[in-house]
């Protein structure tokens, strides 16, 4: 599971073999969420209300840059990084 990227204690990752829509998943602490690309939503797990409003952030500001990634991951391809929120 390459990760994409890690911001305040959040880390971000994308699997190559999930078959789901686009998404990643997002980890703070112990608590896991899946997050929708194209909507920016939590589609399942968990993550507390202020990391939950700094991923869904960054996903909007990055969603070209997932699609990116997610297509490559999808190939076999490495995803690469993405920045973190500024």
């Amino acid at each position: 599971m390459p990760e994409l990227c890690r911001f305040r204690g959040i880390v971000i990752t994308i699997y190559a073999d999930d078959h789901l829509g686009p998404h990643f998943h997002a980890r703070c602490g112990e608590h896991d969420a899946q997050i929708a690309i194209g909507s920016a939503e939590v589609i399942a797990g968990y993550l507390p209300r202020n990391a939950r409003r700094q991923v869904l952030r960054w996903t909007i500001v990055r969603r070209g840059e997932l699609i990116e990634a997610w297509n490559k991951a999808q190939r076999g391809k490495h995803p690469g990084k993405i920045a973190p929120l500024s």
